[in-house]
């Protein structure tokens, strides 16, 4: 299989963390793989290793063995330099703090991934990253005279200005209220169906919410650091359903 069509790959990725009797083992032997243009829900209880899959997948934490592959290359053999390279060019992120610098505006916030690496922004980039998120008419309002969904939506905005292959997010929703949180969803769910210029995006979410883990195409179930089940189309009630399983599930 030669993953032209994955965003993402994992080959028998296990990740440790400490040594001796004292070693914990976050996740263990995971296969998985993530297509282009596809939008998949992580869950899992406590400890299940949903940040750990998240970290490794993007780059920002190497495997203790496996392989990791982004848009086809092979991440675990390269060099910090290369993979620094690799996760600014082909890797978007998206947390639940919004990490915006409150003295920039929307424009320059977006702009900033640029100006980090010692590049010049590239500005129709930066309208293009904004108008796909619906705030094109903010770009110079400051974080402060924006609403916590624009706040958020302005993270999505600078993730995707380098219109990287992937973009993860951790807990999305977990700082915004019920509506505005079904606001970024939304946007999300776009950015996957209606990609402009073919440039489709892939998202891969960790989220502990069964609504949002409802506007995925896949609900990949984690439990004790494995893959613990699937659900595709998924429904709140029915990914509730699986999580409640999960919780009463022996060890």
């Amino acid at each position: 299989m030669n993953g032209i069509d994955e965003a993402v790959r994992l080959e028998s990725l296990t990740k440790t963390y400490g040594t001796g009797a004292g070693a914990v083992t976050a996740l263990r032997d995971v296969q998985l793989s993530f297509h282009k243009g596809t939008f998949t829900a992580v869950m899992g209880p406590s400890g299940s290793g949903k940040s750990t899959l998240l970290h490794c997948a993007a780059g920002l934490d190497r495997p203790s063995s496996g392989r990791v592959f982004i848009d086809g290359t092979d991440t675990t053999g390269l060099g910090e330099t290369r993979l620094t390279r690799l996760r600014r060019e082909s890797v978007g992120f998206v947390f639940q703090s919004f990490n915006l610098l409150p003295s920039l505006t929307a424009s320059q916030n977006v702009a900033l991934p640029a100006r980090l690496a010692g590049r010049a922004p590239d500005q129709r980039a930066v309208e293009r990253a904004l108008s796909r998120v619906g705030l094109e008419h903010n770009a110079d309002r400051r974080p402060g005279e924006l609403s916590g969904g624009q706040q958020q939506r302005v993270a999505v905005a600078r993730a995707l200005v380098t219109r990287p292959a992937v973009l993860f997010a951790d807990e999305p929703t977990g700082a915004l209220d019920l509506a505005t949180g079904r606001e970024l969803l939304h946007t999300l769910r776009e950015l996957v169906d209606s990609p402009p210029d073919d440039t489709h995006v892939t998202v891969l979410m960790v989220t502990h919410d069964p609504l949002a883990a409802s506007y995925a195409d896949r609900v990949l179930f984690l439990a004790d650091g494995r893959p613990a089940g699937e659900l595709t189309t998924p429904t709140p009630e029915a990914v509730a359903a699986r999580m409640t399983a999960l919780a009463v599930a022996p060890c």
